[in-house]
């Protein structure tokens, strides 16, 4: 239910983010922190009560990257700054590779060396932030959150592109076997 719900929650965060009325941008993004939050919850509630299903297990990463990669597109063309785009490029560009990866990696047997780490859940946390920070853009008490959530968002970047090394050093094994004798994947 909670994965239904951030994933019925990405149509209304696109509306607020765009819709021309006072407080559009901080209603988006207290939707997405409230959609955020429940991906937290429901992995903890998942986890805790053995209430996990191969829809969940299949919805879920679907749900977090739709969500994720529609508002960095959004707060991409929202900008006239170039390292937006370069941001979302490097997150969305590595969440297509690693879910690559992770169904390859699925079918040889082998899922369980590219499973979620500690990086990647610090990562997720600093992105789920920083794009929530971003898409809030208005001062709060005079500190200017977009750029709290923009460098919130470069933390999660470089952490992206870490993660994204240290899943495919351990996939590369797996990778290079397929190499016949001549030196050619086949």
């Amino acid at each position: 239910m909670l994965t239904l719900f951030r994933m019925a929650a990405i149509p209304v965060v696109v509306v607020c983010f765009y819709a021309p009325i006072p407080h559009a941008r901080p209603i988006a993004a207290i939707v997405f922190g409230i959609a955020a939050v429940t991906d937290f919850i429901d992995g903890w509630v998942a986890r805790r009560f053995n209430q996990q299903s191969r829809f969940g297990e299949f919805l879920d990463p679907v749900a977090d990257k739709l969500m994720v990669s529609i508002v960095l597109v959004m707060l991409a063309a929202a900008q006239s700054g170039w390292f937006e785009d370069i941001i979302a490029m490097i997150i969305i560009g590595r969440e297509i590779t690693i879910s690559a990866l992770r169904e390859w990696m699925a079918t040889i047997g082998e899922r369980a060396n590219v499973k979620v780490s500690m990086v990647g859940k610090v990562k997720t946390t600093l992105q789920m932030f920083g794009i929530a920070f971003m898409v809030y853009e208005n001062a709060i008490f005079g500190i200017d959150i977009y750029a709290v959530g923009f460098v919130l968002l470069v933390a999660a970047a470089v952490l992206t592109i870490w993660s994204m090394i240290t899943y495919l050093r351990a996939a590369w094994p797996f990778i290079i076997s397929d190499a016949d004798s001549t030196g050619t994947i086949e």
